[in-house]
């Protein structure tokens, strides 16, 4: 047999799922997903075509919301990163 493998359609959309409930890169993604490149190229082509779009519609079109969940993160920024030119944004 000759030429690429064609993944399901079923293991791509769980490989896009992963990754974005990880956030890892995209290189990072395990192989039982399937090439990271044919995932990509797949999430790519559905996003380009509006398909995400039309899925969330449809979820949230009649969505219960008994059960509403907020996520929280805090992010410290590194004392060289607080972006003021030649010092510091807080004077002691």
């Amino acid at each position: 047999m000759r030429g690429r493998k064609t993944l399901k359609l079923r293991q791509t959309v769980n490989g896009i799922f992963y990754l974005l409930s990880t956030a890892i890169p995209w290189r990072d993604l395990p192989e039982r997903y399937g090439s990271w490149r044919s995932v990509y190229t797949t999430f790519r082509r559905m996003s380009q075509a509006g398909i995400w779009d039309k899925i969330h519609q449809a979820l949230s079109k009649d969505a219960d919301l008994e059960q509403c969940f907020i996520d929280s993160t805090t992010c410290v920024v590194h004392q060289h990163g607080l972006g003021a030119k030649g010092g510091s944004l807080f004077k002691a």
